[in-house]
């Protein structure tokens, strides 16, 4: 028997990390006992050692039989040596435990641990004494404390096989993963070799993989940074569970592992042929190599037609071959040109075709007060109905204002001077991605002479064209021509260049730059005419750090000419501009920020946030969550001198919203904290929240956003109304969600006597029924797997100009509420066949179950409904095929999606 002297300290203290995954075949933390054998504090009754008297007779022969075990490998005699470690390993292999006590053997054997290991010491090498550390390895879980890594130690001095490893149990497997984890953190921070570390790893990750625990393979080897070496281990029923996984981990990881992962999934695809999921991948990862490489891999035509959807989606273009029929098919489905069509194919099919009033959305005689009656006629009010008819009709071709051929006094003469600009530009909503009779139709008001019109026009060319790309490029030729861009009057050349920047946003065309470039670097030109310059190339180049428009617009930052025109009012589209070249850039925006830290000027610092909060939108990262919650900490005084930093407050509301989008339980924490701003933020503060509330949630409409946003909208302060009024329109934008608008109608009829606060009420009802109910401003798409960098840098402008809306918006720059138009996209799913023909195909709509890491074939929609494609998608809702008649081509059912006729498919009606 051991000797009392002998016995150790105990077990594990506390709780080890990760979901207590260390703990042998429980979830209890493990008993700690003194070296005299006595219980601690945060031990259990259960587990403490006990008598032989108090045990039952079947526990007293066990315990007999193991230290009669143990004094035989004390003994000379060598040939004991096996046959009793062997019974002993049986002997714990075989034991069972509750949830939540230790398993017998380990607990009798525990006060035996260190005369074991000195057994170690005085054994020869050879198989003996690697049986012996292996057994130590298995004891060591219940012995010592956490930071003694005792089960990894006797590992390493065990030259046990991977099948002797695994023969011990998943929960062994796992203990040894977390202790290889906690070693290699160490080595790593004294510089020390982790080769041996490594090596083990890599034999438990079979384990893992073959025992349907993809998820802790990942885990390990992402902790010993060699995710990429998982490739080897996958085989084609394991790899999907993995990549699943893998890409629901993205947004936990730090930047550069979150590209690590994505790289690697990328290249697991890639290997077994899932080449749409590989594109998904690529366009998260946003490298046009990559994408470029997925497509080249696509033999098969409809599949480089569904990819070339998939890139469409994200507005990404570059050259393909178009030497024959099917290769030009490619280009038009990567170029959009066939949007309208499929577009008109669904409304169509629910029976929306015919045009809406603005009166219709209204719905006056619904609306109580005084006000019920016919609305008096104002140049204000029909520069609304001008709004409300271009966002309900978008994409339809056809309404009851604009395009009425017998209409020879055209609408656009009821509203007034910079009014008429808005109301001819809302040509370019109604006629939508179709731009050849697009042209046509805006022509005639293209040749008009009276000014406004004729700018009007110029902006309607670019918003028509949004998102589409065809052959002969006709809006370049029309917007760049020098009499319109280089010399045309103010108003006319920011027209101009507002259609270049929504007409070819995220296309990073560098023949552009010869156009725009010199308006950003002439120091002559009024601001608002180079901030438009700025915020057109931002557009263009979204995302893609361009260093020739960083490089020129950090200049005109710095130069002495331009410090006072930058304390002008469009001095804040100049910061934006350079914001949206490092959108989703992450950590490569440092460069900019250490320049624009040597800036003395006070817009420096609003453009460093916007530049800040831009490189990490969707990440949900936490640090950069924190830092923008300390800025909004700030108290800052109502003063001239100090509305740069009132712009950094405002911006930093913003940028809560834009870096927590992405993530559900970072929106949740987000939108309480938005709660407190309101309630203890200065006024500049207030007036950001609800813009961030509507960024946060859009085109999804829930009551707890919505509702909140209902009270803001009667708050004394009538900033804080107005911006609460548009953000109720951006949460329902598209989802004729009938609370909302009856919300709506009754503030129209609360502020009848207010135009600014009346306008904004329409304006919110136009977005809340836009597309009839057929869009979505949501720039996630895919599953909510991407991003559209182009998407949110539109709704990122409009809201940096409603942070002070009455110098914009409600002044002469309503036009700029048109860079939601990037935003919109239908929110369908329209099944094609391979000739690119709508097909109607059965599907099951219902809302997503997030099903990562959940065992066997679980259900990934639930409360599903069987409809017929088309199909409007609602946020939140996933579609899947009700059978195997066909084949979907694309990663997930959502938009344009081609499928081909199942071979193998068997009609058993």
């Amino acid at each position: 028997m051991a000797k009392d002297d002998k016995k150790p300290t105990a077990a594990e203290k506390g709780k080890a990390k990760a979901d207590e995954k260390a703990q042998p075949n429980g979830e209890k933390s493990l008993p700690i006992h003194d070296k005299d054998g006595k219980l601690k504090e945060n031990g259990t009754k259960e587990d403490a050692p006990v008598g032989d008297d108090e045990l039952n007779e079947e526990d007293r022969q066990l315990k007999d039989d193991l230290e009669m075990l143990v004094e035989r490998l004390k003994e000379d005699d060598k040939s004991l040596y096996k046959p009793s470690m062997d019974t002993i390993k049986e002997y714990i292999k075989t034991s069972t435990s509750s949830m939540t006590a230790v398993p017998k053997p380990l607990k009798f054997l525990r006060p035996h641990f260190d005369e074991l290991a000195s057994l170690y010491e005085k054994w020869p090498p050879g198989a003996d004494r690697d049986s012996l550390a292996d057994m130590l390895s298995v004891l060591g879980m219940t012995y010592g404390d956490e930071e003694d890594l005792q089960t990894l130690k006797w590992r390493l001095l065990s030259k046990a096989s991977e099948e002797e490893l695994g023969s011990w149990g998943h929960e062994y497997i796992r203990h040894l993963s977390l202790e290889i984890g906690k070693e290699y953190e160490k080595r790593q921070e004294a510089d020390g070799d982790v080769q041996d570390l490594t090596t083990l790893a890599m034999s438990l990750v079979p384990y893992f993989i073959k025992h349907n625990a993809e998820a802790d393979a990942v885990d390990l080897l992402s902790e010993l940074e060699m995710i990429e070496e998982i490739q080897k281990f996958l085989d084609v029923n394991t790899y999907s569970r993995t990549c699943l996984y893998m890409s629901s981990m993205v947004t936990l990881l730090t930047y550069p592992e979150d590209l690590n992962f994505l790289k690697t999934i990328h290249a697991i695809y890639i290997k077994y042929g899932k080449l749409a999921q590989a594109m998904l991948i690529a366009i998260r990862l946003n490298e046009m190599d990559l994408i470029q490489e997925t497509m080249d891999e696509a033999e098969d035509m409809a599949m480089k037609k569904q990819l070339a959807f998939m890139c469409a989606r994200q507005r990404i273009t570059f050259e393909v071959p178009t030497d024959n029929p099917a290769e030009e098919q490619v280009a038009s489905c990567l170029g959009n040109t066939d949007l309208p069509r499929y577009f008109k194919h669904l409304a169509h099919e629910l029976n929306i075709l015919d045009p809406k009033t603005p009166e219709d959305i209204y719905k006056t005689h619904l609306e109580s007060g005084r006000n019920a009656g016919p609305a008096a006629d104002s140049a204000k009010g029909n520069l609304a109905n001008s709004f409300v008819n271009a966002f309900v009709n978008v994409g339809f071709g056809q309404d009851k204002l604009m395009l009425v051929p017998e209409n020879e006094t055209s609408y656009v003469w009821k509203t007034k001077d910079d009014g008429m600009i808005s109301a001819t530009a809302s040509l370019g909503m109604l006629l939508q991605w179709d731009v050849e009779t697009g042209l046509d139709t805006i022509d005639k008001y293209g040749q008009s002479t009276v000014n406004e019109v004729k700018e009007g026009a110029l902006l309607a060319y670019g918003i028509s064209s949004a998102g589409v790309k065809i052959e002969s490029d006709p809006v370049m030729s029309l917007l760049a021509e020098d009499d319109v861009l280089q010399s045309g009057r103010p108003q006319m050349r920011i027209a101009a260049m507002m259609g270049l920047g929504l007409a070819y946003a995220g296309s990073a065309r560098d023949d552009l730059l010869d156009f725009l470039l010199p308006i950003i670097e002439d120091s002559s030109l009024d601001m608002s005419l180079s901030a438009m310059a700025a915020v057109a190339l931002g557009m263009i180049f979204v995302g893609s750090g361009n260093h020739q428009v960083a490089e020129a617009i950090a200049t005109q930052m710095m130069d002495e000419d331009r410090q006072n025109q930058l304390k002008d009012k469009w001095a804040r589209f100049m910061a934006l501009g350079l914001a949206l070249l490092y959108f989703g850039r992450q950590e490569e925006v440092d460069v900019i920020l250490d320049i624009l830290k040597a800036i003395e000027h006070p817009m420096a610092k609003p453009t460093a946030t916007l530049a800040s909060v831009c490189a990490w939108a969707g990440t949900g990262a936490v640090l950069k969550i924190q830092e923008l919650l300390h800025i909004c900490n700030d108290h800052i005084e109502d003063k001239d001198e100090n509305k740069g930093d009132q712009l950094v407050q405002s911006y930093a509301v913003l940028g809560l919203s834009l870096i927590a989008m992405g993530e559900d339980v970072g929106q949740d924490m987000i939108l309480r904290q938005f709660g407190h701003l309101m309630h203890y933020g200065e006024s500049n503060i207030r007036k950001a929240v609800p813009l961030a509330m509507g960024l946060i949630s859009p085109s999804n409409p829930q009551m707890k956003i919505y509702d909140t946003l209902s009270r803001y909208s009667h708050d004394n302060d009538n900033d804080v109304a107005i911006n609460a009024i548009f953000a109720m329109g951006l949460v329902g934008a598209g989802t004729n969600n009938a609370r909302l608008a009856q919300l709506l109608r009754s503030l129209a009829s609360y502020y009848h006597r207010d135009q600014n606060s009346l306008f904004m009420v329409r304006v919110a009802q136009g977005l809340l029924h836009m597309g009839k109910g057929t869009m979505t401003l949501n720039p996630f798409h895919t599953d909510r797997q991407v991003l559209s960098r182009v998407a949110s840098a539109g709704l990122l402008t409009v809201l940096v100009s409603l942070i002070d809306a009455k110098q914009f918006v409600l002044a002469e720059a309503h036009y700029l509420l048109y860079f939601l138009v990037t935003a919109m996209f239908p929110r369908f799913l329209v099944t094609l066949n391979e000739d690119l023909e709508p097909v109607t195909v059965n599907v099951r709509v219902g809302q997503a179950v997030d099903v990562v890491g959940q065992a066997g074939r679980p259900k990934t929609i639930t409360g599903w409904q069987t409809q017929s494609t088309p199909v409007l998608l609602a946020h939140g809702e996933r579609a899947e095929l009700e059978d195997d008649e066909y084949i979907s081509l694309a990663a997930n059912l959502e938009g344009l999606v081609i499928v081909k006729k199942n071979p193998e498919f068997e009609d058993n009606k």
